[in-house]
């Protein structure tokens, strides 16, 4: 292998997408295809094989979507989104991307997402800052979390509880914990407040999950979950409580 070349990734669950895409590439002596991916999983084990220089990613996929894939890769690759959909552009950009190309496009405007894509080479945006960059109306239904060379999908209703440990979380579900690099603020920020909530600065509960509160001190409580789970409750936690469960 030639290693002058740059590598790319392409990413799509549509065949057809891929190898336009691949078409496309095959135009540029000076990039390598590393590998094409018809769906998350498949790209983020390609991702971390290949380690990629250009990464062209579909954001509606199945198993996983492209800014989930975002947030399991290390940081590296210049991103360019491929999508039929407009929708996500500004969280696209807001997730530092190069360029957003919405499907269909034709050869001039993809030559000048791969400009743009080569003159972010070398810039790294850590993934564990994409998490935040999701608007209210677009919450998450479910998290995603890496695990060597394994990946846990956490669906939302199945998370009981979440703890801060330094600059990880650990995802509390089903009696298992999963830690997630990704500071507690930034995903208390992405929860749908009306069913998490801060109870304390290192823990996020789901209110279906607690049983009963009970005193535990002079000032604080303990929230007693339904799997026997117990969680510090500051005081402005038990605030936050007391306004959501008044609701």
């Amino acid at each position: 292998m030639d290693e002058r070349k740059l590598r790319a990734v392409i990413v799509d669950d549509e065949e057809l997408a891929r190898a336009y895409l691949h078409e496309l590439l095959d135009a540029h002596p000076e990039i390598e295809i590393a590998a094409e991916c018809a769906n998350g999983f498949e790209a983020v084990k390609a991702i971390a094989d290949s380690t990629p220089d250009l990464l062209f990613l579909d954001v509606q996929m199945p198993k996983l979507d492209g800014f989930e894939v975002l947030e399991l890769i290390d940081p590296g690759p210049a991103i360019v989104f491929v999508t039929a959909y407009d929708q996500y552009a500004i969280r696209a950009f807001d997730a530092h991307a190069a360029d957003y190309l919405l499907k269909p496009f034709g050869a001039d405007r993809f030559e000048r997402a791969l400009e743009r894509a080569k003159a972010r080479l070398g810039q790294r945006q850590a993934p564990a800052e994409l998490a935040a960059v999701r608007p209210p109306e677009q919450r998450p239904e479910r998290l995603v979390v890496k695990d060597g060379t394994r990946v846990h999908v956490i669906p939302l209703d199945k998370l009981d509880y979440v703890e801060a440990q330094d600059d990880y979380v650990a995802l509390a579900s089903g009696g298992k914990k999963y830690l997630k690099q990704q500071p507690i603020g930034s995903l208390e920020a992405i929860l749908d407040p009306a069913r998490f909530v801060r109870i304390h600065r290192s823990a996020i509960v789901n209110l279906d999950r607690v049983a009963r509160i009970e005193p535990y001190g002079k000032d604080s409580r303990l929230a007693i979950l339904s799997d026997g789970a117990r969680l510090p409750v500051s005081r402005s936690g038990y605030a936050r409580l007391l306004e959501v469960m008044n609701k």
